[in-house]
């Protein structure tokens, strides 16, 4: 009882639903009580009506009764319904009341209708004295009567005991559909991802639910004013840092060529490393601060295979260092509408992040894979990989996973993240070697949208 008290106080849905059904019902068994009630009354109304009529019938054919006086049936093959017409006063013996069904009723009842308890049966009588001074009785079972009484009531009740059901139906599901806008709202607020903060579109919904998205529209408006503060400060914080962090990277450069200790030069060299660590970090918090904005870049086909010799020629250094075969796996290629930077920044924050988490002597594999309209463009490396548990978390900023013994900014998987989101791409992490559980494997799946165009066949790179 108390969990439908808290439903009830929970959901204004439900809440109407069960007052608008209580309601129907208490309506409904009240007019059925006194349908049935009316019906019932009108139906022995009726059949006093009857009696009168045989009655009538007897005074205007100047019918008059003699003793013994036969009973008078109008359905003689059900004997409860017989109607019984004799003279008042008329006694006759139990035999003869077995034979010929005269009643015992006594002389003394007055003209009218009277409920009789006769042999043993109750009855419903009518007496009237007849023009030449007899009195005569027509008399019916009360039980048959009652009997008839009670089909026609229900008769008269049963639309209410077959239409109240689909009537309690076609209210629940009225609600439900009236509640229908609301729960549209939550699932379109609900869909939306985090960059997607453009008002609701309010015009098609009731007006008791307008005022709901207009105040969501609102609140949308100043996350996304919130949110666009909070980029610009990172974008120009970060633009403002590179001039000084320049400026020391090339003092310490010209602090190279004078002469020092060998164990100066040392402290040098990890003064210099500390500095392009900081330049990474500014370049990576500028090109998420990009990644992250709204506006897209011209989309014109671009080659995916073109991106990858990109992708390759700007990271080869970083591999050859660390004696890591890297290369493109197939000779398929794809066009796709996006903008090229877009492109180029989300792959090789892929590539780079393999490269830098591959063990020397590894591989790195790029790949694209076609099914019917769809691509999907994949990056593999025989690395550690990712656990099952640090996926979920894995595309936060500045999330790295421990013990990987890396150094890096934990923004790489940020950007491809949000740029992936703007394209309405979708990114699906997995081992390279299932049976091991090791290595990764980086799938990118582009809508079947922004694809231009698949080439089954391109020149080896």
């Amino acid at each position: 009882m108390d969990g439908l008290k808290s439903r009830l106080n929970e959901s204004v849905q439900l809440k109407l639903s069960v007052i608008l059904c209580l309601a129907i019902l208490i309506v409904a068994i009240v007019a059925g009580v006194f349908s049935f009630v009316s019906a019932l009354d009108e139906s022995h109304e009726l059949q006093d009506d009857m009696l009168r009529q045989i009655a009538h019938l007897m005074e205007r054919q100047r019918l008059s009764p003699v003793s013994p006086v036969p009973e008078v049936s109008y359905a003689s093959s059900n004997e409860e319904s017989r109607v019984i017409v004799q003279h008042l006063g008329y006694s006759a013996s139990k035999a003869e009341i077995d034979a010929e069904e005269a009643l015992p009723l006594p002389s003394t009842l007055t003209d009218g209708l009277h409920d009789i308890d006769a042999a043993g049966e109750n009855y419903r009588v009518l007496v009237q004295t007849m023009p030449s001074g007899d009195r005569i009785a027509v008399a019916q079972e009360s039980d048959f009567r009652n009997e008839i009484a009670r089909d026609g009531a229900l008769r008269t009740i049963m639309p209410f005991l077959l239409l109240v059901p689909v009537l309690l139906l076609i209210v629940a599901d009225l609600i439900r559909k009236m509640f229908r806008p609301i729960a549209a709202l939550s699932k379109e607020v609900d869909q939306r991802q985090d960059e997607q903060l453009h008002p609701v579109e309010a015009s098609h919904f009731p007006v008791e639910v307008r005022p709901f998205a207009v105040a969501i529209n609102r609140l949308l408006g100043r996350v996304d004013q919130s949110m666009a503060s909070q980029r610009r400060f990172v974008a120009d914080a970060a633009h403002e840092l590179r001039s000084p962090m320049t400026a020391i990277s090339l003092q310490a450069e010209r602090l190279e060529e004078a002469d020092m200790s060998e164990q100066a030069r040392q402290r040098l060299r990890a003064l210099r490393e500390g500095i392009d660590r900081g330049r990474n970090l500014l370049n990576q918090l500028l090109a998420f601060a990009k990644a992250q904005s709204s506006v897209s870049a011209v989309a014109t086909p671009i080659s995916v295979q073109f991106i990858y010799r990109r992708v390759l020629e700007d990271l080869m250094p970083l591999a050859e260092s660390k004696q890591i075969d890297i290369g493109v796996d197939g000779q398929r290629d794809a066009h796709l509408l996006v903008g090229e930077l877009d492109l180029f920044s989300l792959l090789r924050n892929l590539v780079d992040n393999a490269v830098r988490y591959t063990p020397n002597g590894g591989k790195v594999d790029l790949a694209i894979e076609v099914d019917d309209k769809n691509v999907a463009l994949i990056v593999e490396d025989n690395g550690p990989g990712i656990p099952v548990a640090e996926r979920a978390r894995i595309f936060e900023a500045f999330h790295r996973l421990l013990g990987s013994g890396q150094i890096g900014s934990g923004l790489g998987l940020s950007i491809v993240k949000a740029i992936a989101d703007r394209l309405g791409a979708s990114i699906t992490l997995g081992f390279r070697d299932e049976s091991s559980q090791s290595g990764l494997r980086v799938t990118v799946n582009i809508p079947s949208q922004l694809v231009s165009q698949i080439e089954v066949e391109v020149s080896e790179i």
